[in-house]
């Protein structure tokens, strides 16, 4: 997606000069010449390294340094947009501000963990947990703040203003790269920071996590209902599964479990986390197929009658929302079999009633724009199309179709790799 050349007239979706003002003559006269911006690249790859090494950090030190050398690029990445510039660049900074905020919040927190524990490794930092010790308060809060840094950049609910903006103005090959492999990194990252340095303080952090995955599903299920564009819907959606995901975390994870042949909350959640990021990057890419004279078109009413002008797109998209809303035989339904079934092992049924009815809703909204695209006459029918030259987007809807199929057909050989190598959490 990010190397597509055809969906803007023979030129990719990023601005061909990025210091260039909206409306100026110089952004005008490198759009005339065509200018490639091949910075996209190495940024891309920077944020690439932040989200492999953010999960993977064993300090809250290399830890922070990961998120950042995650995030700086891409607050620079969604200012970049060939189209709608200003849009674009507002997604951008404040995304920037926000962030700065969040991980403030992140260093602060460990500053104050050390501070409890003389320590940053997580090891040192469960060891410190385990024994106990004078200034309890002081843990408290350093678990509260950085549960803030890392919250935000799951795009949890209260830390979710940013996501429907930032994903609506960011260029969409950004908005998918964000939505999928930020989600994954920074659960990964949140699961090991939980499980292997904070494991011995979790009836403190438990209850937090219940009201945050209460209000990132209702919030986010209730305020994608009301969307009437599909980057906003399928932002508000992603703060939903968000909420799934940590009803998920909420799970017993254990080797008990496992000699049951029981799925632990730690498969469920990288296992949803994988169906998730399939059908997020899936959706996406079609979004940048449905345009216009005026580029994408992602008002909802530019929608009506896709599936009567373009049945593969039309179809493959409502095939991902599918998933997205759980429907049997899709890979979002075993992902949310998987991370309902552990948090019902470990208690948390009320949570589960939560995320069955939120469930519900979202169903109710994927399904809404199902029946926009095939049993509703546009308004202008020939004014929305589908690009039918952009090999790299379709190549990379194909390959999301199949893995959703797969996932969904034959979930055991994935759930067994996930739980051989899920030892880098323990």
């Amino acid at each position: 997606m990010f190397a597509e050349r055809r969906l803007e007239g023979g030129v990719s979706a990023f601005t061909g000069q990025a210091a260039a003002l909206p409306g100026t003559d110089t952004e005008r006269e490198a759009s005339t010449r065509g200018l490639e911006h091949t910075e996209v690249y190495p940024l891309m790859l920077f944020a690439v390294a932040g989200m492999l090494l953010f999960p993977a950090s064993g300090d809250l030190l290399t830890m922070f340094v990961a998120l950042e050398v995650l995030s700086l690029p891409l607050y620079l990445l969604c200012g970049l947009a060939r189209r709608r510039r200003l849009l674009s660049q507002e997604a951008a900074m404040k995304y920037f501000l926000l962030g700065a905020f969040a991980s403030g919040f992140f260093l602060y927190g460990a500053a104050l963990v050390y501070g409890y524990s003389g320590s940053v490794t997580f090891a040192g930092i469960n060891e410190a947990v385990r024994a106990g010790g004078p200034n309890h308060g002081l843990l408290l809060a350093g678990i509260a703040l950085l549960a803030v840094g890392l919250l935000f950049k799951i795009g949890a609910a209260p830390f979710q203003a940013w996501t429907p903006d930032v994903y609506q103005g960011a260029p969409t090959a950004v908005t998918a790269f964000m939505a999928a492999g930020t989600k994954v990194a920074a659960f990964g990252a949140l699961l090991r920071l939980l499980y292997v340095a904070f494991g011995g303080e979790r009836w403190s952090w438990v209850p937090m996590l219940w009201v945050v995955a209460i209000a990132s599903m209702v919030l986010g299920a209730v305020l994608a209902a009301v969307q009437n564009d599909v980057k906003r819907m399928l932002a508000y959606s992603s703060v939903a599964h968000t909420g799934f995901l940590l009803v998920g975390v909420l799970g017993v994870q254990g080797a008990d479990e496992l000699a049951k042949g029981q799925y632990t909350s730690l498969e469920g959640v990288l296992f949803y986390l994988t169906t998730y990021g399939f059908s997020t990057i899936g959706a996406f890419a079609i979004v940048t197929l449905v345009r216009d004279a005026g580029g994408e078109a992602t008002h909802y009413d530019r929608w009506a009658g896709l599936g009567r002008r373009s049945p593969l797109v039309a179809g493959a998209f409502a095939f991902f929302l599918l998933s997205m809303a759980g429907i049997p035989l899709t890979a979002g339904f075993i992902g949310k079999w998987a991370v309902f079934t552990s948090a019902m092992s470990a208690g948390a049924w009320p949570v589960v009633l939560v995320a069955l009815a939120c469930s519900l809703v979202g169903g109710f909204v994927y399904l809404r724009h199902i029946r926009q695209m095939y049993f509703t006459e546009g308004l202008v029918e020939e004014a929305t199309h589908s690009v039918p030259r952009a090999p790299a987007t379709f190549g990379a809807v194909v390959v999301c179709l199949v893995a959703t199929v797969a996932l969904g057909l034959f979930p055991q050989p994935v759930m067994a790799v996930i739980g051989s190598s899920a030892g880098f959490l323990r």
